[in-house]
């Protein structure tokens, strides 16, 4: 899973490619669409969509000559989790920073 963690965050690490991601998490949208929203040519969009799609994030779907892309949201959360387990925030240090030491209260308490 981390080889998958360093695709996800290398495909993330270009400001247009997080903005696409942002976009495209209220809905699908036409690729045209998404390059007519930023000030770089239609090849370098495509570089943009290919690491994307690379990382799994999105998928395209062509609709006669039209590319329609989508949010591919559980690879972003499945990336989301692993970084946090590596980071050692992941759900089970989250549970174990936020729940209450109920030994330690109960000593507090009977001092």
């Amino acid at each position: 899973m981390i080889m998958k963690l360093a695709i996800v965050l290398k495909a993330l690490n270009h400001p247009i490619r997080r903005d696409i991601i942002s976009r495209l998490k209220d809905g699908p949208i036409t690729a045209g669409d998404l390059a007519d929203a930023y000030p770089v040519s239609k090849p370098s969009m495509s570089t943009h969509f290919a690491a994307l799609k690379n990382a799994d994030l999105i998928n395209g779907n062509r609709d006669g000559v039209t590319i329609i892309y989508s949010l591919n949201a559980t690879v972003a959360e499945e990336a989301m989790a692993s970084l946090m387990d590596l980071l050692g925030t992941g759900s089970e240090a989250l549970s174990s920073t936020t729940q209450p030491d109920l030994v330690s209260k109960k000593t507090e308490l009977q001092s």
